[in-house]
């Protein structure tokens, strides 16, 4: 019914968060490197896509399924009053676990990246040992 709301919420704060963080990473700030610059931009670029495409993909569902109506209330499950509380139990149940895996997954992603950028930094920071010495 309105299981879509749960991840809306979350993708607005974190929208909001993205701005915030591009903004003071865009200050000149001591000795930031090109590394550290515009890191947590895109990390949070990654997970803004991936759950405003989550909504989006779930508000269209439930539009063509009837749920959601382009006139008010927008949720036809707010025209009845006993049809609340199933939507809300939706919401939460479905919607944050949804949220959750969606979560989980960027989670998995940075990790995955941060790892190898660290492999990465590492091999080149390690002079190489030169073959055949004496």
């Amino acid at each position: 019914m309105a299981c879509f709301l749960a991840p809306a919420g979350v993708a607005i704060v974190t929208t909001i968060a993205q701005k915030v963080v591009k903004n003071k990473e865009e200050k000149p700030i001591g000795e930031q490197t090109a590394h550290t610059r515009g890191k947590w931009t895109q990390r949070l670029r990654w997970l803004n896509t991936m759950l405003w495409g989550g909504v989006v993909l779930l508000a269209l569902e439930h539009l063509w399924h009837g749920e959601v109506v382009p006139w008010p209330p927008f949720l036809t499950a707010m025209q009845t009053p006993g049809e609340v509380g199933p939507m809300l139990h939706e919401i939460l149940t479905y919607g944050l676990t949804m949220t959750a895996v969606i979560l989980v997954a960027w989670g998995i992603v940075v990790g995955i990246v941060e790892l190898r950028s660290r492999d990465r930094r590492t091999s080149e920071a390690k002079p190489e040992k030169v073959a055949g010495g004496a």
